[in-house]
């Protein structure tokens, strides 16, 4: 743990209490040993040991946090703190949990503040994740996507340089958010973690899933306002929900279709952040639009009741909590309500969620919300920027240019997906 002591670090006497049979040792720490609480013993049962892992760190991180009393305010201390510990785990749960792991949470306060801003309880946010195991979305070249069980949070595999740039960015980040109360398309950034098994360190960003926990997105598209190489791959359309781009976007004629008044409110809040991004020298990050077809969801859930139900009780993610079946969690808060109906949504989970306008061509739902924001215009960038201009032309309309230009063409571009 860092000097700042944000958070105490766990003893080994404290630590085997918690887990049965685990000693633990922590990181040298100027906070006083603290008197520990009993908890119960939890079993996480994941078919990968780093996600059995992340689920043990998790519960006990936010176990220990629970036990610190918010502090009025954050100082900079707290943006540079982190909490570690190292498990010798010699009995409990063997066939889950590796025999030696470490597991460390970066800024738990910020986090915790963050969390707190986008109305997430810390207990809902534990439950999430630890409940039951999550599940792998997708594997890429650049780490593994996985949602928790209950479709919420996203959790992602970063590299340790994301975990630099979100250390440079995380004060400005948490004075944006405080600035526009939460309210924002940006990535809701909860949690930071680092997991060491076999030597091998993992980096671990938990986000809100932008997409909803209930309504299935049908079309996907990732755009940045740039036309160079911006068209899905023969490789990416032929997947069960391909991510398209840009100029699929445009030769597919697609629009978004919103009423005024709520285009004007996502317009302003997009132009805020779009400005806290050129500000930070930050680009290349993305609108991800997600669409939900309401009259073709319906449809597909006639056809799942016409097949046999047993297919659905054996599987392990059906949509929880669409129908209030979550005792708790970030969606459990939709157990006191009936049921939602076809295409309806329950804005405070489903934040980036916008209902298409009375006089579309169809019912849709769409997701918005900025991704990939972690890029900084730096050598790397202004190298890449000297070979496409050599290859392109001057003036070519490629994704690398500086960031007022980059911000100021994606918000000409987003302008104008609406009808």
């Amino acid at each position: 743990m860092s000097s700042s002591g944000a958070m105490p670090a766990v003893s080994s006497a404290s630590s085997s209490a918690a887990v049965g049979i685990l000693s633990a040792t922590t990181a040298k720490t100027k906070t006083k040993k603290k008197h520990f609480v009993q908890q119960k013993v939890k079993v996480f049962r994941a078919s990968d040991p780093l996600i059995s892992v992340f689920m043990w760190g998790v519960n006990h991180s936010v176990n220990e946090l629970i036990q610190v009393p918010v502090p009025v305010m954050l100082l900079p201390d707290d943006f540079k703190a982190n909490s570690k510990i190292k498990v010798t785990n010699h009995l409990f749960n063997r066939e889950n949990l590796p025999s030696h792991f470490k597991f460390k949470d970066y800024c738990p306060q910020v986090f915790r503040n963050l969390r707190e801003r986008f109305g997430i309880d810390d207990q809902d946010f534990q439950a999430s994740l630890t409940r039951s195991s999550p599940y792998c979305e997708s594997e890429g070249h650049d780490g593994r996507f996985l949602l928790s069980y209950d479709k919420t949070l996203v959790i992602k595999e970063i590299s340790s340089e994301d975990v630099a740039d979100m250390h440079n960015i995380l004060s400005h980040y948490h004075q944006h958010i405080v600035k526009c109360h939460g309210n924002t398309l940006l990535p809701q950034f909860l949690g930071m973690y680092r997991l060491s098994v076999d030597n091998e360190d993992s980096y671990i960003m938990v986000m809100r899933n932008m997409f909803s926990h209930r309504l299935t997105v049908h079309r996907k598209y990732d755009l940045k306002g740039s036309l160079v190489s911006r068209e899905a791959s023969d490789k990416e359309k032929i997947k069960e929900l391909p991510t398209l781009k840009d100029m699929d976007f445009l030769n597919k004629s697609q629009k978004v279709y919103v009423d005024e008044e709520q285009k004007k409110n996502f317009m302003e809040k997009l132009k805020r952040d779009v400005d806290f991004l050129v500000q930070l020298k930050l680009m290349d990050y993305s609108l991800l639009l997600g669409i939900h077809e309401v009259f073709r969801a319906e449809q597909e859930e006639e056809e799942d009741l016409e097949e046999d139900h047993t297919e659905n009780e054996s599987s392990p993610h059906m949509n929880v909590g669409s129908y209030g079946t979550s005792p708790e969690g970030i969606a459990g808060y939709l157990n006191s309500h009936k049921p939602l109906g076809p295409g309806e949504f329950e804005p405070i989970i489903d934040v980036y969620a916008i209902k298409s306008s009375d006089n579309a061509p169809q019912k849709e739902v769409y997701f918005m919300g900025l991704i990939d924001i972690l890029t900084h215009y730096d050598a790397k960038k202004k190298a890449a920027h000297a070979a496409k201009t050599v290859k392109h032309g001057a003036g070519a309309e490629i994704s690398t240019v500086h960031p007022d230009q980059y911000g100021k063409r994606f918000l000409e571009f987003v302008t104008n997906i609406f009808a």
